[in-house]
Protein backbone atom coordinates (compact mmCIF):
# COMPACT_ATOMS: atom_id res chain seq x y z
CA UNK A 1 0.00 0.00 0.00
CA UNK A 2 1.41 3.50 -0.88
CA UNK A 3 0.00 6.60 0.89
CA UNK A 4 0.37 10.06 -0.13
CA UNK A 5 1.62 13.28 1.47
CA UNK A 6 0.93 16.38 0.05
CA UNK A 7 3.15 19.36 0.86
CA UNK A 8 1.50 22.54 1.44
CA UNK A 9 3.01 24.21 4.95
CA UNK A 10 4.92 26.89 3.41
CA UNK A 11 4.46 30.45 3.06
CA UNK A 12 5.05 31.61 -0.07
CA UNK A 13 6.81 34.85 0.81
CA UNK A 14 7.96 35.00 -2.41
CA UNK A 15 4.40 35.12 -3.79
CA UNK A 16 2.61 37.25 -1.28
CA UNK A 17 -0.03 35.06 -1.64
CA UNK A 18 -1.03 31.38 -0.17
CA UNK A 19 -0.08 29.88 -3.44
CA UNK A 20 -2.20 26.99 -2.31
CA UNK A 21 -5.54 28.94 -2.49
CA UNK A 22 -4.35 30.06 -5.98
CA UNK A 23 -6.82 29.36 -8.84
CA UNK A 24 -6.03 27.50 -12.13
CA UNK A 25 -8.25 25.46 -14.22
CA UNK A 26 -11.36 26.50 -11.65
CA UNK A 27 -9.65 24.86 -8.61
CA UNK A 28 -7.02 25.37 -6.18
CA UNK A 29 -3.43 24.44 -6.66
CA UNK A 30 -3.99 22.42 -3.71
CA UNK A 31 -7.58 21.15 -4.82
CA UNK A 32 -5.96 20.22 -7.85
CA UNK A 33 -3.08 18.19 -5.90
CA UNK A 34 -5.60 16.72 -3.46
CA UNK A 35 -8.26 15.59 -6.62
CA UNK A 36 -5.37 13.76 -8.62
CA UNK A 37 -3.89 12.03 -5.59
CA UNK A 38 -7.25 10.70 -4.39
CA UNK A 39 -7.81 9.52 -7.91
CA UNK A 40 -5.16 6.85 -7.16
CA UNK A 41 -4.51 3.57 -6.56
CA UNK A 42 -2.49 5.28 -3.38
CA UNK A 43 -4.66 3.98 -0.19
CA UNK A 44 -4.45 7.32 1.82
CA UNK A 45 -4.16 10.53 1.34
CA UNK A 46 -2.60 13.39 3.71
CA UNK A 47 -2.53 17.01 3.94
CA UNK A 48 0.46 18.62 5.78
CA UNK A 49 -0.30 22.71 6.20
CA UNK A 50 1.70 25.14 8.18
CA UNK A 51 1.32 28.57 7.69
CA UNK A 52 -2.36 30.27 6.41
CA UNK A 53 -3.73 26.80 7.38
CA UNK A 54 -6.49 28.74 8.72
CA UNK A 55 -6.96 30.39 5.25
CA UNK A 56 -6.58 27.45 3.35
CA UNK A 57 -8.34 24.43 5.39
CA UNK A 58 -11.58 25.42 4.71
CA UNK A 59 -10.98 25.49 0.28
CA UNK A 60 -10.72 21.47 1.66
CA UNK A 61 -13.78 20.72 3.20
CA UNK A 62 -15.47 18.72 0.26
CA UNK A 63 -12.07 16.16 0.44
CA UNK A 64 -11.81 13.08 2.39
CA UNK A 65 -7.70 13.73 3.25
CA UNK A 66 -6.58 13.63 6.96
CA UNK A 67 -5.29 17.07 7.36
CA UNK A 68 -1.99 17.72 9.35
CA UNK A 69 -1.20 21.32 10.80
CA UNK A 70 2.80 21.36 11.32
CA UNK A 71 3.23 23.83 14.24
CA UNK A 72 7.19 23.71 13.24
CA UNK A 73 6.32 25.04 9.31
CA UNK A 74 8.98 27.66 10.20
CA UNK A 75 11.68 25.29 10.55
CA UNK A 76 11.41 24.22 6.16
CA UNK A 77 10.30 21.23 4.35
CA UNK A 78 12.01 18.36 6.43
CA UNK A 79 9.31 19.29 9.46
CA UNK A 80 6.62 18.67 6.95
CA UNK A 81 8.22 15.56 5.60
CA UNK A 82 8.76 13.92 9.16
CA UNK A 83 5.02 15.17 10.12
CA UNK A 84 3.61 13.07 7.13
CA UNK A 85 5.90 10.54 7.65
CA UNK A 86 5.00 10.17 11.26
CA UNK A 87 1.41 10.06 10.92
CA UNK A 88 1.47 7.62 8.02
CA UNK A 89 3.99 4.85 9.63
CA UNK A 90 1.46 4.06 12.12
CA UNK A 91 -0.22 2.24 10.10
CA UNK A 92 1.82 -0.59 9.34
CA UNK A 93 -0.06 -1.67 5.47
CA UNK A 94 2.01 1.12 4.10
CA UNK A 95 4.82 0.18 2.57
CA UNK A 96 5.54 3.35 0.59
CA UNK A 97 4.95 6.91 0.64
CA UNK A 98 4.77 9.12 -2.71
CA UNK A 99 5.37 12.67 -1.67
CA UNK A 100 4.06 15.58 -3.77
CA UNK A 101 4.26 19.20 -3.84
CA UNK A 102 1.12 21.27 -3.92
CA UNK A 103 2.56 24.04 -6.89
CA UNK A 104 3.63 21.67 -9.43
CA UNK A 105 0.16 22.18 -11.05
CA UNK A 106 0.57 19.62 -13.78
CA UNK A 107 1.25 16.46 -11.62
CA UNK A 108 -1.22 14.40 -13.33
CA UNK A 109 -2.92 10.56 -12.37
CA UNK A 110 -1.23 9.19 -15.45
CA UNK A 111 2.53 10.52 -13.64
CA UNK A 112 1.76 9.09 -10.27
CA UNK A 113 0.36 5.70 -11.91
CA UNK A 114 3.76 5.26 -13.82
CA UNK A 115 5.82 6.19 -10.85
CA UNK A 116 3.57 3.41 -8.82
CA UNK A 117 4.07 1.00 -12.14
CA UNK A 118 7.96 1.49 -11.77
CA UNK A 119 8.39 0.90 -8.06
CA UNK A 120 6.87 -2.68 -8.78
CA UNK A 121 8.66 -3.29 -11.68
CA UNK A 122 12.42 -2.35 -10.57
CA UNK A 123 11.27 -3.08 -6.73
CA UNK A 124 13.78 0.20 -5.74
CA UNK A 125 13.25 2.17 -2.59
CA UNK A 126 13.22 5.29 -4.51
CA UNK A 127 11.44 6.04 -7.54
CA UNK A 128 11.71 9.62 -8.37
CA UNK A 129 10.79 12.55 -11.26
CA UNK A 130 13.46 13.57 -13.80
CA UNK A 131 12.92 16.45 -15.09
CA UNK A 132 15.77 19.44 -16.66
CA UNK A 133 18.70 17.79 -15.40
CA UNK A 134 17.01 17.06 -11.58
CA UNK A 135 15.83 14.02 -9.66
CA UNK A 136 13.00 15.22 -7.61
CA UNK A 137 9.32 15.50 -6.44
CA UNK A 138 7.11 13.57 -6.80
CA UNK A 139 9.00 10.56 -4.94
CA UNK A 140 8.19 7.42 -4.10
CA UNK A 141 10.17 6.46 -0.92
CA UNK A 142 9.76 2.73 0.76
CA UNK A 143 9.20 2.28 4.41
CA UNK A 144 12.56 1.18 4.79
CA UNK A 145 13.79 4.71 4.24
CA UNK A 146 11.32 6.23 6.72
CA UNK A 147 13.41 6.35 10.11
CA UNK A 148 15.83 8.24 7.21
CA UNK A 149 13.38 11.09 5.95
CA UNK A 150 12.68 11.51 9.96
CA UNK A 151 16.03 12.79 10.67
CA UNK A 152 15.93 15.08 7.70
CA UNK A 153 16.50 18.68 9.04
CA UNK A 154 15.39 22.71 7.82
CA UNK A 155 15.29 22.71 4.28
CA UNK A 156 16.37 19.09 3.78
CA UNK A 157 13.90 17.16 1.12
CA UNK A 158 13.84 15.07 -0.80
CA UNK A 159 16.50 15.86 -3.28
CA UNK A 160 18.68 15.05 0.14
CA UNK A 161 17.45 11.58 0.17
CA UNK A 162 17.46 11.01 -3.56
CA UNK A 163 20.77 12.19 -3.54
CA UNK A 164 21.79 9.75 -0.48
CA UNK A 165 21.20 6.78 -1.93
CA UNK A 166 22.04 7.02 -6.18
CA UNK A 167 21.79 3.16 -6.36
CA UNK A 168 18.52 2.91 -5.03
CA UNK A 169 16.68 4.95 -7.38
CA UNK A 170 14.59 4.75 -10.48
CA UNK A 171 13.38 7.41 -12.33
CA UNK A 172 10.28 8.27 -14.37
CA UNK A 173 10.10 11.34 -16.75
CA UNK A 174 8.31 14.31 -16.06
CA UNK A 175 8.82 17.28 -18.45
CA UNK A 176 6.18 19.94 -17.04
CA UNK A 177 8.20 19.20 -13.55
CA UNK A 178 10.20 22.04 -14.39
CA UNK A 179 6.63 24.25 -13.94
CA UNK A 180 5.72 25.08 -10.20
CA UNK A 181 4.86 28.31 -8.59
CA UNK A 182 6.76 30.07 -6.44
CA UNK A 183 6.53 33.94 -7.57
CA UNK A 184 3.56 36.14 -9.09
CA UNK A 185 5.39 35.86 -12.55
CA UNK A 186 5.49 32.04 -12.38
CA UNK A 187 1.51 31.78 -11.65
CA UNK A 188 0.90 34.95 -14.78
CA UNK A 189 3.02 32.43 -17.07
CA UNK A 190 0.76 29.43 -15.98
CA UNK A 191 -2.52 31.53 -16.13
CA UNK A 192 -1.57 32.58 -19.49
CA UNK A 193 -0.59 29.36 -21.04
Amino acid sequence: MTGIIILAAGESCRLGEPKQNLIFQGKTLLQRAIETALSSACETVLVVLGANAELIKPTLQPYKVEVIVNANWTEGMASSIRAGVEALQRNELIENVLILLCDQPFVSLSLINNLLQKQQDTLKPIVACNYKDTIGVPVIFNRLLFTRLLLLKGHEGAKKMIAGYPDDVATVPFDLGTVDIDTVEDYNRLISQ
